[in-house]
């Protein structure tokens, strides 16, 4: 037997995994089944919930009902798509409850996700079908465990969500007919992993659920008699059986809640533990505290071997230049404190892919044989303190129990390693332990398919946004006038809360306004009918388009308030097409404003707007995109002005473009919006519609106010 393989794990003096440290509770499972890629866990969640009598609670990222669980037809006899499914067995089984809690989700990510009025009529079709979107936790916090809970007989933990874009095989193939969205539209490849469990493990894992939706609801889900049947899907075959595993959680402090960190403490007593070998598989890698654990680890002469597998690039341009440029520096520290050359990063490289390259979106570790953990947490500072997660863990004890759970650990990185190297589990484990090295058993056995070594670096285009860790990887809530404070100097800011009270009033006063042209002679000389007439005279041109967004950019490059223009906009061309010109007119107007302040020069801008812009001007130029997007969101100067010192700064005109329209154009659909509907009240006055319009604008108020209590309630908290 080599060295490699004889060091003993049960020579730790106690458990690493501790109740009220690092886990939440340890629970007995009967059976622990891993599950690799969506189309294992899809049909066996299922076939899981096929068996349910009493119970099925799902806590979700996100969720659409028209998943198709098993592409090319399940073949049980009910409907295909998840929504129609959980309704088809609660018209079976009068006794069943369905409970569905989903992020109440940033706005951010809507364009990814099922429009809200789906969520609210498709989900609710049935009584016993509740369907609740969970928005308790703080600002810029997200609800991000993957749960399923079947009779408290079951339980599923990972990272996989029931929704579009997930289903994908162990094969990865780079063309797979059934891997297209409920759109039909297809998407490439996709890994990731989700535990399965029963026995009192699945019970705690109902608790935790069953809390989770009291926070959420205040109500408690309706649990009956659980009966004595085995939702145990038939064609599952566990990994390993008669095992304790631990349930680790995070949570955000919340109203007086105090955070749980047993996720992090996981991560370090794990890494702290390590004698022979890591093995990371994570969709991100951004968190300072577990890059300073392992750089410490690293920085030792009998450091263990650290294998992270993450994908090559981040999804997308905004992902790539925020998680992307943290994840590339996390890197490069810990390349510097490798004094042995035992650290690498790598990625899962598939023949046949369009670059080659598998997304990896999972979240598991292992360490030596003796630890294995799978769940939501990815390896970021949000992950660790912000946002809600949920993992599960197996530790391998002392005794014939402790070999027994130690050969399971080892078969199911051998499983993950396998599925990214074309070879089987036993092939994996027979390399490692010939090689005495988890590194060089990865370079021995890589064909077809192979694990490639990357080397992320931060560019100088992402060196320019100067990304902070704070702003899009916290661990703690940021107040939005923090946010402010990253960006712009001292004397250009404002109380957000101000500014949002301010915004109140105004929608205000308009509601009032529309109540005027009502009650009032005001009708008769503000003629809005008139307007309309012009509008349609307008709109019968044959270069309507061309004419609106020329005429909103020459207005607003002159120094006419671009709210003004918008809110016109909206009158006159309603809130689809008018958002649409806004958008175009305001960034055409930008362009141009832009273009006379790179034409002007920093020095005379400076002269003309004084030293205050000048800073305003070194703040944009340093923060690019982010800047730009922050200072249309709460603007801190006249559009034009901000346009021209853009110009002079540094700032690239795509950046600035970019900036402008991420920035603009959520505040430019609700202004338009707003002012179609309070246009329509005016036209078509009633009690009715000027009461909405009013107590649209006492909410804008109402809000301002809570949030100005709220962020001074916790501006203490905030600053600890």
């Amino acid at each position: 037997m080599s060295t490699y393989s004889s060091v003993s794990s049960h020579a730790r003096r106690r458990p690493l995994l501790q109740p009220g440290r690092n886990c939440w509770r340890l629970a007995h499972a009967g059976r622990f089944a891993l599950l690799i890629d969506a189309d294992a866990y899809f049909r066996a969640v299922r076939q899981a919930m096929l068996g349910a009598r009493d119970c099925i609670i799902i806590l979700s990222w996100d969720i659409d009902r028209r998943t198709v669980m098993v592409p090319g037809g399940a073949g049980d006899g009910h409907p295909e798509a998840l929504g129609d499914f959980l309704h088809a067995l609660l018209e079976e089984r009068p006794q069943l409850r369905v409970y569905v809690l989903n992020w109440d989700f940033a706005m951010l990510y809507a364009l990814e996700r099922e429009l809200l009025p789906a969520y609210r009529t498709s989900w609710r079709r049935q009584r016993r079908m509740a369907f609740q979107m969970d928005d308790r936790h703080p600002v810029g916090a997200s609800h991000h465990q993957k749960i399923v809970v079947v009779d408290d007989k079951v339980g599923f933990v990972g990272g996989l969500d029931i929704t579009k874009c997930r289903w994908d095989t162990q094969e990865h193939a780079g063309s797979n007919p059934l891997r297209v969205d409920a759109d039909g539209k297809p998407y490439g490849p996709f890994h990731d992993v989700q535990a399965m469990v029963d026995g009192e493990v699945a019970e705690a894992l109902g608790e935790l659920a069953r809390q989770r939706w009291n926070r959420a609801t205040g109500n408690w889900p309706v649990v009956h008699g659980r009966g004595v049947h085995d939702p145990w899907p038939e064609d599952v075959t566990p990994d390993v059986t008669d095992v304790d595993v631990a349930i680790s959680r995070t949570e955000p402090a919340f109203q007086g809640a105090p955070g749980v960190t047993e996720v992090r403490a996981l991560y370090l007593d794990a890494i702290a533990s390590a004698r022979r070998h890591m093995f990371f598989e994570n969709q991100y890698f951004t968190s300072d505290t577990l890059c300073k654990a392992l750089a410490q680890r690293l920085s030792s002469p009998d450091a263990p071997e650290v294998v992270v597998v993450s994908p090559r690039n981040q999804s997308g341009w905004l992902e790539q230049a925020t998680m992307g440029a943290l994840r590339a520096r996390i890197h490069q520290r810990l390349r510097a404190a490798d004094v042995c050359g035992r650290y690498r990063m790598m990625c899962p490289e598939v023949p046949g892919l369009e670059d080659g390259f598998l997304n990896v979106h999972s979240k598991v570790f292992s360490i030596d044989d003796d630890l294995f953990c799978v769940g939501s947490a990815n390896m970021s500072n949000r992950s660790m303190a912000f946002d809600t997660e949920c993992n599960l863990s197996l530790e391998a004890a002392a005794g014939e129990q402790g070999e027994r759970v130690r050969a399971a650990i080892a078969w199911m990185r051998g499983r993950l390693l396998g599925e990214h190297l074309g070879a089987s589990p036993e092939a994996v484990s027979e390399a490692i332990q010939a090689e005495g090295s988890l590194l060089r058993a990865i370079e021995r056995l890589g064909g077809h398919r192979r694990l490639v070594a990357i080397d992320p670096v931060v560019t100088p285009e992402m060196a320019l946004l100067a990304i902070d860790n704070v702003v899009f990887d916290p661990e703690r809530p940021i107040t939005p006038d923090e946010l402010v404070a990253e960006f712009l100097p001292e004397e250009a800011r404002q109380p957000v809360s101000r500014r949002l009270i301010g915004l109140g009033v105004l929608a205000l006063l308009l509601g009032l306004l529309a109540l005027a042209w009502r009650a009032t002679p005001l009708g008769d000389a503000i003629n809005l009918a008139s307007l309309v007439a012009a509008a349609k005279a307008l709109d019968a041109m044959p270069f309507t388009p061309l004419i609106a967004v020329a005429a909103f950019a020459l207005a607003g490059a002159m120094m006419v308030p671009v709210t003004l223009l918008i809110a016109v906009t909206g009158v006159v061309f309603g809130p689809a097409y008018g958002a649409l010109y806004a958008i175009a007119g305001s960034t055409l107007s930008a362009a141009l404003s832009y273009g006379l302040g790179w034409w002007a020069g920093r020095d005379a801008v400076r002269s003309l707007l004084g030293n205050r812009i000048n800073r305003l001007s070194k703040r944009v130029a340093r923060r690019g995109i982010l800047a730009v997007m922050v200072i249309r969101v709460l603007p801190v100067a006249p559009f034009v002005v901000i346009n021209v010192v853009a110009g002079a700064s540094h700032i690239s005109l795509r950046d600035f473009l970019i900036g402008t329209v991420l920035g603009m154009a959520p505040g430019i659909v609700l202004t338009v919006t707003f002012v179609h509907h309070l246009a329509e009240a005016a036209r078509r006055p009633s009690l009715g519609a000027v009461a909405v319009v009013a107590l649209v604008a006492l909410l804008l108020i109402a809000t301002a106010l809570g949030l100005q209590k709220l962020f001074a309630a916790r501006e203490g908290a905030w600053k600890n």
